[in-house]
């Protein structure tokens, strides 16, 4: 009787899973795939916008900081078409402005721009938009690019060359992605202010 038993015993456990079991199983893991992927998505792109624009706050701040310690003019200058940005230190010897950081790429998804928001952060500029134009080394604008310019006292300045350019206060930068735009500004203090907002939306938060 003992042998019998364990032997119905031993012939259900060889059985495995039934179908039925599997496609319950499957049906299970799809549903949280389901839920998982989309949030999974939305929060590897929240992290690509943020780091894009922690980025370029830093490099902001090392612009003041190397015009003051070089005793020259600094800036981060943006390419808005190419979506990049970099840091440039201006030579007094050879009168041209250096790179100096590499080239930075925007994340994929990620664009210089304030999709719908139409109001600055509080305390800021008069009215929201990029830095004025990137001037070249003689002087002359350069289409698509955004610069916020540091001059040898650690001042915002417009972009003329030296020694002209007066203080201003009306310098920022945005990112977006779509669905939320950050910012850098700087005002006349010089104060540099990180902010986030959603997109289409006037809900400026300080970072």
């Amino acid at each position: 009787m003992l042998h019998k038993i364990e032997s119905q015993r031993s012939s259900r456990d060889e059985r495995g899973f039934s179908l039925i079991d599997t496609l319950v199983v499957v049906a299970i893991v799809g549903l949280v795939a389901a839920i998982a992927v989309p949030q999974t998505t939305s929060m590897m792109s929240g992290y690509k916008i943020k780091g894009n624009a922690q980025a370029i706050n830093n490099q902001v701040g090392l612009a003041k900081m190397r015009a003051a310690a070089q005793f020259s003019r600094a800036r981060l200058y943006a390419d808005l078409n190419a979506r990049t940005f970099r840091l440039q230190v201006w030579n007094k010897t050879t009168n041209q402005w250096v790179d100096d950081s590499g080239v930075t790429p925007l994340a994929d998804g990620v664009t210089f721009g304030f999709t719908g928001v139409t109001q600055p952060p509080p305390n800021t500029q008069a009215a929201i938009g990029q830095s004025p134009l990137c001037t070249n080394n003689a002087g002359a604008n350069i289409a698509n690019t955004a610069c916020i310019t540091f001059n040898s006292r650690g001042m915002p300045v417009t972009n003329a060359l030296p020694p002209a350019g007066a203080v201003t206060g009306n310098s920022g930068l945005y990112v977006t992605d779509g669905s939320a735009v950050y910012g850098t500004t700087v005002s006349m203090t010089p104060l540099i202010k990180a902010w986030w907002s959603p997109a289409r939306d006037n809900a400026w938060v300080p970072q």
